[in-house]
């Protein structure tokens, strides 16, 4: 392998791995969103969703069931929609991966100005088609994020991020593998959620159009800044 071959891959890994942290933080974002400002339900934390799923079909903490249920639906179809649309583009960051990111952004953004017109009631039909469709955007996402493999940050989940953190941490196993990009990926995913939270204060509209924003730009510059290795050193 050349130094200039190196350079190359270097480069677009480290883009990629601040693409999946920011996601990361998009994430956070719009399941603290949809949690405050949708009746307790995630639409990309999936785990979080069946265990609430789980409590509210045995009608424990009256906890609801269909909002979690839509967005579970949602998010499978996203997912698969997104995987199909990547079959055959190859791992990394490829035009898909844009294209997907940017349909994703505008999708929520989308959905931001239809709740800015018509702001969704706690349990009303209308709040079950928000929460699926932003299941299915966070779904998209999160397959579109798996296709560039970047290890220890899904951009969904955190708990075998946090359980490698541990195990290879100086009082597990001592190796301390990428120790910073796990913290990373904790720290976006908690730092989404504040913003999110404090967003829902201003409104639910507010909040999912900085979601739309923020995922639209991750998709721009992280395409932009790959174009711009492939000038500088080659594709």
């Amino acid at each position: 392998m050349t130094a200039g071959t190196a350079l190359h891959r270097l480069g677009h890994s480290r883009l990629n791995v601040l693409a999946a942290l920011l996601l990361t933080f998009t994430t956070g974002m719009i399941d603290a969103i949809g949690y405050l400002g949708l009746d307790r339900v995630f639409t990309a934390n999936m785990t979080g969703n069946v265990v609430i799923l789980a409590i509210g079909v045995a009608g424990g903490a009256a906890l609801p069931v269909a909002g979690p249920l839509v967005a579970f639906a949602g998010f499978f179809l996203g997912a698969a929609l997104s995987g199909r649309a990547h079959r055959g583009a190859g791992s990394g960051w490829t035009s898909t991966t844009t294209r997907t990111l940017l349909a994703t952004g505008l999708l929520v953004s989308a959905t931001a100005l239809a709740v800015l017109l018509s702001p969704p009631q706690h349990g009303s039909r209308w709040a079950l088609v928000v929460t699926a469709t932003l299941g299915l955007a966070m779904g998209a996402q999160a397959a579109a994020a798996r296709s560039l493999g970047v290890a220890d940050v899904s951009t969904v989940v955190v708990t075998m991020t946090l359980t490698g953190l541990a195990a290879d941490s100086s009082i597990g196993a001592g190796q301390n593998r990428r120790w910073r990009r796990r913290t990373g990926a904790l720290l976006a995913l908690a730092a989404g959620a504040a913003a999110g939270a404090l967003l829902v204060k201003i409104g639910l509209a507010a909040g999912l159009a900085a979601c739309g924003v923020s995922i639209i730009a991750v998709g721009v510059a992280t395409h932009r800044s790959h174009r711009a290795i492939r000038v500088r050193l080659g594709p």
